[in-house]
């Protein structure tokens, strides 16, 4: 039997929907990200002193390690209020709201980064290819997964808008920072680019955050259309009167 309106609106939707969810984290191509991009971070030193800050009851010490700043193109994040992270609520710790894995400087340069998988773990960043020659061409000290402290809600809320495939800057300072609320707990920060494995990642206090060029294209509205087609669809259906064959 052929589809009447209704079920060519749903499908139509039901489609859209599915291929913009597949592709609204799509990483852009070299030629499309901007040229900070190619930036080293900027990393110096700093005479800021230790510092407290109380976040949901708990209370924090901070120790700035080093100004920072570092543009790049998010490939992976981990938000730690999903609901299968339980390190952070076992640790109680809120100061660190996401996680953002970035690619840059030779990285963006080579277009190194294009057609590897990414993946992020509660504290760790995942990079994978079963291709030799991609692997030759990526570097891993061009890759970064930053821990990000953040007590503003202004910040916090620019943190967790952020979606893999943008284009960032983020500048704060690299800190070291713990409490004794409960379990307590203490976390580094590393201040190389050319270390690896744990404690290679960089905890960031942020104090700037920005999207200099959002990802995604079409695909991250477009579900948007996908929803209003599905939902048109189906009350066009309900308002249709039924006949009997």
């Amino acid at each position: 039997m052929p589809l009447r309106f209704p079920g060519i609106l749903m499908l139509a939707g039901a489609v859209l929907l599915a291929v913009s969810l597949f592709l609204r984290h799509a990483l852009p191509g070299p030629a499309e990200l901007r040229a900070e991009l190619r930036n080293e971070p900027l990393q110096e030193p700093t005479q800021a002193a230790a510092f407290e800050t109380t976040v949901a009851g708990v209370t924090y010490t901070v120790k700035p390690m080093a100004d920072y700043e570092i543009w790049g193109l998010v490939v992976s994040a981990h938000d730690s209020d999903t609901w299968w992270d339980y390190i952070h609520k076992a640790w109680n710790d809120q100061l660190n709201v996401v996680d953002l894995c970035v690619v840059f400087a030779e990285n963006v340069a080579s277009g190194g980064y294009v057609g590897l998988d990414y993946s992020s773990g509660q504290f760790v960043c995942y990079v994978q290819t079963g291709s030799s020659e991609k692997w030759q061409r990526f570097s891993m000290r061009a890759l970064s997964n930053n821990h990000l402290l953040a007590d503003r809600a202004s910040i916090v809320s620019k943190l967790r808008a952020v979606q893999i495939g943008d284009q960032v800057r983020i500048h704060g300072v690299l800190a070291e920072y713990g409490h004794n609320h409960g379990v307590g707990f203490k976390r580094g920060t590393s201040l190389t680019r050319d270390d690896t494995g744990n404690g290679a990642c960089e905890t960031i206090f942020v104090q700037e955050v920005e999207v200099l060029r959002a990802g995604g294209g079409p695909w991250r509205w477009s579900r948007w259309a996908a929803i209003g087609l599905l939902g048109t669809g189906l009350l066009v259906w309900l308002r249709t009167p039924f006949r009997a064959g």
